[in-house]
């Protein structure tokens, strides 16, 4: 049994590239609390306080990173990106890429492993047990190496917030996004543009600036940050 246990152990650390030097933590990380429901007169350990402490870690590195990568976004910007990294959905994907949907131990009969939220909060808390097994830095390169390079970040974060919308757009909705200018002021030599930009009638957004484009910019950037909460 042990010997097997090891085998399982070393699996999931060439996964995540850390070997633990506290196995307990991993043991801990990987562990639902719906596992209680089979062991009443145990204590048995879950991830519920290390993902409550891996969700600030992720938090603080996403934002550092891309506070220092593009020093020329606002804060709009910087919080699209956020939003885009830290969501529920793309942190399960993440966690399903790694394989580590196999591993997480849930009460068997309720396909727990299959729940967008316990991927995410999988990843989350082996965060924390790497922070706490070892540093901050581990847990930093855990993420830069695990999490942003698998998404291809830097490839996305440089594309037009029109382009993020329409992929955005297409890939849940199957449609392309409309721009409408609702409203034209001011004098011809400094006009202020008013545009409504929408993807069906639940999903919209205005946006205003001194040109149509960039009145289509903030407005694609009002409507990301309202779709990107509700993903």
């Amino acid at each position: 049994m042990e010997k097997k246990l090891n085998k399982l152990y070393s699996e999931i650390e060439k996964i995540l590239d850390y070997k633990f030097k506290d196995i307990k933590l991993l043991d801990e990380a990987l562990t639902h609390s719906s596992i209680k429901i089979n062991n009443k007169h145990k204590k048995v350990f879950n991830y519920e306080r290390l993902e409550f402490l891996g969700d600030r870690i992720l938090g603080f590195v996403i934002s550092d990173l891309i506070f220092k990568k593009f020093p020329n976004f606002q804060e709009g910007d910087l919080s699209i990106l956020f939003q885009k990294y830290t969501n529920t959905k793309f942190l399960s994907n993440i966690a399903i890429s790694l394989n580590l949907n196999k591993f997480v131990v849930v009460q068997k009969g309720d396909e727990l492993e299959k729940k967008d939220s316990i991927m995410s909060d999988l990843i989350e808390s082996i965060i924390a047990a790497i922070y706490i097994d070892s540093n901050l830095d581990n847990a930093k390169l855990f993420i830069e190496n695990k999490i942003l390079n698998n998404s291809n970040i830097i490839n996305v974060v440089d594309k037009h917030p029109k382009s993020l919308l329409q992929e955005f757009s297409l890939r849940y909705y199957k449609k392309i996004p409309v721009y409408t200018v609702e409203e034209k002021n001011g004098p011809d030599h400094d006009p202020q543009f008013k545009v409504n930009v929408s993807i069906n009638s639940q999903n919209y957004a205005f946006g205003e600036g001194s040109s149509t484009q960039k009145a289509q910019e903030e407005a694609a950037k009002n409507l990301l940050k309202i779709m990107e909460s509700k993903n």
